[in-house]
């Protein structure tokens, strides 16, 4: 099967969901909310409604990985697509207020996610089915430059063996041309290139690329920097400029006026959450409801993050500073149930509304431990070019536990790319694994032996 007819098959699965799901709300949209509204819509105003609601449900859907066919498993794109339902859901409760000037019913609204889920989840099955029948499983040989990142690229390939398997693994040599021979000789369909400098890797690049082989690349550090380089044409010559901050004064200034308005409705909406917080801490042990301890954000500034305190008093009598750790005893009970929910992080409001904090940013690191990673890696200080966040793109798409390089170029990718977009991309996108128990998980004694 060609390409282009794969493609074709992957986009009318998609194309068949969107379909589904826009059919179901106009359904509830006819039967339960037309004749309901204020001012009553004639056809093209109930097909703007409806379209509305299609271009959410695709935003959503991209957004939470509702189409990513080819890497995905049903229960995957089963969550994938109910989040998308319930935030759809849940805006077009919001339109509904304005038109129908009170609160409307939300039980058909109920009804929609839950048909909506239905759907998805028959889609889903079969969705799968055509992918593995239009898109065979692909053999990837990789490349490496050194162990740590041959070991990421095996752990990738890996963690999706429906898609991928593992046809050869190979040391990039001294002339990158007896590489090229090895991925002629072993013919796979895709070529992971790991912790490659610039020479040999665009060598191999253009090789793959005039052979019609896919390229996957593990970036380095390098590649971030330059991402949020900007194109000037100098003496008729291509030239990328990089900035040590590429922050626009007008990104920085919607940015605050976002954050005081975020952390106001935050502290309003969260206040009723914080006080039964407080009082089940004091109840338990009676020690401090709030633990404060200090961060580093944008320039290295030193602040005091505040949260609710989830382990004992005691926990670090030794004075050494230490990452939770799995199964970690140090936790209480009362702090297990409010990590499990992020209710711990609420009082970092403050830091918002203080200023030394974003919605949006890397999170916030010890000086102490900052100093210990920046030992071995010293781009560890790049990452405080952006002010510290309550939420992120390592916290979004990587784990608690994620390795610390791996954290730092998802942050450093933040940061090469920041704007309005990216920042709702992520606040959106942590609706989606704030119940996902893996997301507060400590890190292993491996893992912070590999970080450091």
């Amino acid at each position: 099967m060609s390409r282009h007819i794969r493609n074709l098959c992957l986009h009318f699965m998609k194309a068949l969901l969107i379909l589904l799901v826009t059919v179901d709300f106009a359904v509830i949209w006819y039967n339960f909310y037309a004749e309901a509204i204020y001012l009553k819509f004639h056809f093209y105003g109930n097909l703007v409604v409806i379209f509305v609601e299609m271009v959410l449900f695709v935003i959503f859907a991209r957004l939470y990985g509702g189409f990513r066919l080819r890497i995905s498993r049903v229960a995957d794109l089963i969550y994938s697509n109910a989040v998308a339902l319930l935030m759809t859901g849940f805006i077009m409760y919001c339109v509904l207020i304005l038109l129908v000037r009170q609160l409307p019913d939300i039980l058909p609204l109920l009804l929609f996610w839950l048909t909506g889920l239905a759907v998805s989840i028959l889609w889903s099955y079969i969705a799968i089915k055509v992918t593995q029948f239009a898109v065979p499983i692909q053999k990837v040989l990789i490349i490496y430059d050194n162990e740590q990142a041959r070991a990421n690229g095996q752990y990738i390939i890996e963690k999706i063996p429906w898609r991928y398997t593992l046809t050869g693994q190979e040391h990039v040599a001294e002339d990158v041309q007896e590489t090229i021979g090895k991925i002629r000789r072993i013919s796979p369909n895709q070529v992971m290139l790991c912790g490659i400098h610039s020479t040999p890797r665009n060598t191999i690049l253009k090789y793959c690329m005039e052979n019609h082989i896919t390229v996957m690349i593990r970036p380095n550090i390098g590649d971030f920097l330059v991402n949020s380089a900007k194109e000037v044409q100098l003496a008729n010559l291509p030239v990328l400029f990089c900035e040590g901050n590429p922050q626009s004064d007008f990104y920085v200034l919607g940015k605050r006026i976002f954050d005081i308005t975020f952390g106001i409705i935050g502290l309003v909406i969260f206040s009723p959450f914080m006080i039964l917080t407080a009082a089940a801490i004091k109840l338990y042990d009676r020690g401090p409801i709030i633990y404060k301890q200090v961060r580093l954000t944008q320039n290295r500034k030193e602040f005091y993050v505040y949260k609710f305190r989830s382990m004992r008093v005691d926990a670090e009598k030794d004075g050494i500073a230490r990452l939770a750790s799995k199964n970690d005893d140090r936790i209480t009970p009362v702090g297990k149930v409010i990590r499990a929910v992020h209710i711990d992080e609420m009082p970092q409001v403050f830091c918002i509304l203080s200023g030394n904090m974003s919605v949006v940013g890397p999170r916030p690191e010890r000086p102490e431990i900052a100093e210990q990673y920046e030992k071995v890696m010293p781009e560890f200080a790049l990452r405080l070019r952006a002010k510290a966040g309550l939420t992120g793109y390592a916290q979004v798409y990587g784990k608690y536990n994620t390795e610390p390089y791996d954290k730092l170029q998802m942050d450093l990718m933040y940061i090469s790319q920041q704007s309005f977009v990216m920042d709702l991309k992520i606040i959106f996108a942590t609706i989606k694994i704030l119940l996902l128990r893996e997301r507060t998980e400590g890190i292993s004694a491996e893992t912070e032996m590999r970080g450091l």
